[in-house]
């Protein structure tokens, strides 16, 4: 899933993301918010974590221009993320229509468990009975973020995660291979669309490695992928 991180402190930019991407998250970052209305004008993204006090533009501007886009791009979750930490301010951002307020300074542990809710939230529904994903013997853990296949765990690279997630998220139906694309890669990773074909491969050959393993990613020429349930 692809984040956008807007936070103009460099070293807290470096960290956040990292930490982000340790938890097989796709993290773009921007520095100003001129600079992140423009993409979430343009770009879709899971989830924006969203700094206050920007050059250029004010956060709470940033999330106003983007409420007020309205349709799909303009109910992007919205989590705060600010040294503004005033009752006031935290009243504004939420009712201008933010999902969550995180005032600096915090845990990294924190961050990344509200980042988690609010996917689930969005991507998997609130109860329990949805922090599991699955299609036959392959589970997702929300909350862990962690890939079981038959019962074991299932070892995947960041970009073969990010994949994977994308298609169990919604089994049974197709993805294009430019959907993939936008979901696993940063607008500044040196990659073409056709790297999707590589990671799909390479999954593949993971789930076909189990004997017992129903689990099948199958190729719709000319509309993408889909993870199904393989039939005996």
């Amino acid at each position: 899933m692809r984040i956008l991180l807007v936070e103009d402190h460099v070293e807290l930019q470096h960290w956040v993301s990292k930490a982000l991407r340790d938890a097989n998250l796709t993290v773009e970052c921007a520095a100003t918010g001129a600079d992140a209305d423009a993409l979430l004008h343009t770009q879709d993204y899971a989830l924006v974590i969203l700094d206050l006090t920007l050059p250029k533009m004010d956060g709470l501007d940033v999330l106003r221009r983007l409420r007020a886009r309205g349709g799909a791009r303009g109910g992007t979750p919205v989590l705060i993320l600010t040294a503004r930490g005033g009752l006031e301010e935290k009243v504004q951002g939420l009712n201008l229509g933010a999902d969550d307020y995180l005032a600096k300074p915090f845990e990294l542990a924190e961050l990344e468990a509200r980042v988690k809710a609010l996917l689930r939230r969005r991507f998997g529904g609130g109860g329990n009975e949805n922090l599991v994903q699955r299609c036959g013997g392959l589970s997702f853990d929300t909350v862990s973020r962690m890939f079981h296949y038959c019962g074991e765990p299932l070892a995947l690279t960041p970009r073969e995660h990010a994949v994977l997630e994308a298609l169990i998220a919604r089994p049974g139906r197709a993805l294009s291979k430019d959907k993939l694309f936008d979901e696993v890669f940063a607008l500044v990773d040196d990659a073409n669309v056709d790297a999707i074909e590589l990671y799909i491969h390479r999954i593949r050959k993971k789930l076909e490695r189990r004997a017992d393993g129903n689990a099948a990613i199958v190729t719709l020429r000319g509309i993408g992928y889909l993870l199904q349930e393989r039939q005996a």
